[in-house]
């Protein structure tokens, strides 16, 4: 059978005030076989790695995505994309190139970028996106006048960056502050439909004409790859990552979204979330009106992550916890609360939060919640099923 009837014309999306026009599916470099080593001390590429890395490569431009991702913290990526250009050279002019970095100051990104040129063996990065705006702390920093931001703005004045944007894994008031500076031309940021909390970012990232590129819409947003029984029958004939893609790709403010493919066999289940540029389809809204439906499994322990319980003396991060107990009883999802939740105390800004168990029955968050939650009750059953250690 061939491509052309397998699967639908891949689709593209001008990529906001940048005027690019992106795939809708962006192939994520995050994932390949030994990325994630330390590119200051592996001298040799691992062979499966490159493989991998060129296969795949070869395989996104062949079905028309257009937009490579990667980042200066994702290990060995850079160098991998590095190594395969030398073997795809002749395709250099059908793709463009995201990469991000978090230089501190002017000088630090001078540096930064200069080096991962030289990682990625190309003489101009078309968009760079300052990775990890988390905090108003770091926002205040990276923005400020004559620092990194700035930077990379005389960069793309000089020709060596095309377009400059920030990733965010920060809460939506963060992102919104970001957003609102002007400085910026695309944002990558969370925004699934198991996690929809930053809605208002997206609209306000529209409203300023910037790019929008959803990531991790299949680890963080859900580890859809390893969906539960119960997801798949809801979500059929499609799969989980398919129908989370379409309800991304319903908001006409969102213009590309994160695939994270490691083996070329995979680009056949993100090519069928192609649907000719029509989202959600009636088929498409009923499963997601059934998803909807499943929190009545939840009863009156459902949390809507409204967020009014924040803040919490002990720096629990009650909405996040209370959202993988919502996945876990309304969807069977444990894996995935497993996995994230105890990511918590791990990951600083990235990911923050203490555990639940660090609940000592204050009672703080109590008279804040408009459905009256027992949320000490809730943290305890969520941190006891989730856990993996005390």
């Amino acid at each position: 059978m061939s491509e052309q009837t397998r699967f639908a014309p891949m689709e593209y999306r001008r990529f906001g005030k940048t005027e690019l026009k992106l795939s809708v599916i962006t192939l994520g470099g995050m994932r390949y076989p030994s990325s994630g080593a330390d590119p200051q001390t592996t001298e040799t590429l691992p062979d499966e790695a490159l493989e991998a890395c060129y296969q795949c490569t070869q395989r996104a431009l062949d079905l028309g995505i257009n937009h490579i991702e990667t980042a200066h913290g994702y290990g060995l990526s850079e160098r991998l994309y590095g190594a395969t250009w030398r073997r795809l050279r002749q395709r250099r002019d059908e793709f463009y190139l995201m990469t991000k970095g978090a230089p501190a100051t002017w000088d630090d990104a001078m540096r930064q970028v200069e080096v991962q040129l030289g990682r990625l063996q190309i003489d101009r990065i078309d968009l760079y996106g300052w990775h990890g705006i988390n905090t108003p702390e770091i926002n205040q920093s990276a923005t400020a006048k004559g620092g990194p931001v700035e930077a990379l703005h005389r960069l793309r004045e000089e020709g060596v960056i095309g377009h400059v944007g920030f990733s965010t894994h920060g809460p939506v008031g963060v992102i919104l502050d970001a957003i609102n500076t002007g400085l910026f031309e695309f944002v990558n940021l969370h925004y699934y439909y198991f996690f929809q909390r930053n809605l208002p970012a997206v609209i306000q990232a529209g409203l300023r004409d910037m790019g929008v590129f959803i990531i991790s819409p299949n680890d963080k947003g859900g580890q859809l790859f390893n969906a539960p029984d119960r997801l798949r029958g809801i979500c059929a004939p499609l799969t989980p990552i398919q129908f989370n893609a379409r309800f991304c790709l319903s908001h006409p403010q969102i213009h590309t979204l994160s695939f994270g493919i490691d083996k070329p066999e995979f680009f056949d289940e993100a090519m069928g979330v192609l649907n000719g540029g029509y989202y959600l389809s009636p088929a498409d809204r009923r499963t997601k009106l059934e998803l909807d439906r499943q929190i009545e499994r939840l009863g009156d322990t459902y949390c809507t992550g409204c967020y009014a319980c924040l803040p919490c003396p002990e720096e629990i991060n009650i909405p996040e916890v209370l959202r993988f107990r919502n996945m876990w009883k309304g969807y069977d999802m444990e894996a995935f609360g497993r996995y994230r939740y105890n990511m918590l105390q791990q990951k600083g800004h990235w990911f923050p939060g203490s555990f639940a168990s660090a609940c000592n029955d204050c009672g703080d968050c109590l008279p804040r919640c408009p459905v009256r939650l027992n949320i000490p009750e809730l943290l305890r059953e969520t941190h006891a099923g989730l856990a993996t250690t005390n």
